[in-house]
């Protein structure tokens, strides 16, 4: 699977560890930076990589800050995307299954690196129930109010 993979400064360490972890999984990685753990804004990250999710150049995307809230928020911002901060397995499973979360987003500061990596292989593997949650996946894009 090709996936991109951003942070901004606090979370740059996960960042590289998710990296890493994600090339011995066998996949295509694109990582948008930062590329040191000088301090940087995490709109800048989330908004590049919303931009290669929402334009096909990768499948899927994995935003890190420090809460992972700010960069889940910019990333969001993309009618495209839909980013699911996740601190658990079976939430990221579920964000899979009933959100279509096409990015995963976590908190360097919540969350260690073996859950983190958990969190990831469950986004990865999980795929989308469709059904009852296809009409509520597609409000996202396009909201009514």
């Amino acid at each position: 699977m090709r996936i991109a993979i951003a942070s901004d400064h606090a979370a740059f360490a996960l960042k590289a560890e998710l990296a890493a972890a994600l090339v011995e999984w066998g996949h295509d990685v694109t990582d948008l930076g930062p590329f040191s753990d000088a301090r940087v804004d995490y709109p800048d990250f989330g908004y590049k990589l919303a931009d290669a999710v929402a334009s096909g150049a990768a499948e899927r995307g994995v935003a890190l800050c420090g809460s992972g809230i700010g960069i889940s928020i910019a990333v969001n911002r993309h009618p495209a995307c839909r980013a699911a901060l996740v601190s658990d397995p079976y939430s990221a499973t579920l964000a899979r299954e009933h959100n279509d979360a096409n990015v995963i987003a976590m908190g360097a500061r919540l969350i260690g690196i073996d859950q983190a990596k958990a969190c990831l292989e469950a986004f990865l593997a999980g795929t989308f129930a469709g059904g009852r949650h296809e009409g509520r996946v597609a409000k996202l894009s396009h909201p009514t109010f």
